[in-house]
């Protein structure tokens, strides 16, 4: 018979997010994230190995599902992971675009026009 195994893919998700069993923030799988700024040396190594996805930060983007497609993860682990980042500042959400977007008057007069073709 063989010793115990030192397997990481055998560490439990709830001991991979220190006993969280949800995120702190509203992180779905399509949410995109981009690295922002701080250290890293004092991140746990699953945290650290999603850092190290963005590559120094000029890598752009990832959805939750690609950080966790990557990392070989469950998904649900990864969301807290995530969100953990986000909390801590090394990871951020890019904010939707409020210029440019049609004033609700102008949606709701294109939306009599739609119900006039019908």
């Amino acid at each position: 018979m063989s010793g115990p195994r030192h397997d990481p893919d055998l560490i439990r998700p709830y001991v991979r997010t220190g006993g969280r069993n949800r995120p702190s923030r509203d992180v779905r799988l399509e949410t995109v994230v981009i690295a922002a700024s701080g250290p890293t040396e004092t991140l746990g190594p699953d945290a650290r190995r999603v850092m190290r996805l963005f590559g120094g930060g000029g890598r752009g983007g990832l959805a939750v599902a690609d950080i966790a497609a990557a990392l070989e993860l469950p998904p649900s682990t990864v969301r807290i992971l995530v969100s953990e980042l986000m909390d801590s500042g090394h990871l951020t959400s890019p904010a939707p675009a409020e210029e440019g977007r049609p004033g609700l008057d102008l949606l709701q007069e294109v939306l009599r026009g739609l119900r006039e073709l019908v």
